[in-house]
């Protein structure tokens, strides 16, 4: 039997930091349920479907992904949570990453270190 392969919601604000979070996701082989620019929208996917990971930038309008992150951690608490931002300050004030997130990712970052993130994160080996 075929083992399933696991899947990821991203959302970012940012067309272009998104496309690069599609292209990293896609090399670390899981699929991408959902590319999303808001957190509502993050939101609906992640608790629409079975998702293994979230990837959450923290300034979104209207949700942020510290909101997106509550809200799933109150639902799904078996997904886990990547949070990505710009501001080092955001990750650590009021304990963001201890509490809602099972890890981080400062931008910009390469699309190669967010692959390997994933694929850490989903204990993804990598094939020769």
């Amino acid at each position: 039997m075929t083992e399933r392969v696991p899947r990821i919601v991203i959302a970012d604000d940012d067309d272009d930091i998104r496309g690069l979070m599609v292209i990293a996701a896609n090399r670390a082989g899981v699929e991408v349920l959902a590319a999303v620019d808001n957190g509502r929208s993050a939101l609906d996917a992640l608790l629409a479907d079975e998702v293994d990971l979230a990837v959450l930038d923290i300034s979104m309008p209207g949700l942020n992904g510290v909101e997106v992150a509550e809200a799933v951690r109150a639902q799904r608490p078996q997904t886990l949570i990547l949070m990505v931002s710009a501001s080092v300050q955001l990750l650590t004030d009021h304990g963001v990453v201890a509490e809602r997130s099972d890890s981080f990712i400062i931008k910009p970052f390469s699309p190669r270190v967010l692959t390997e993130r994933i694929r850490q994160m989903l204990g993804i080996e990598v094939s020769a």
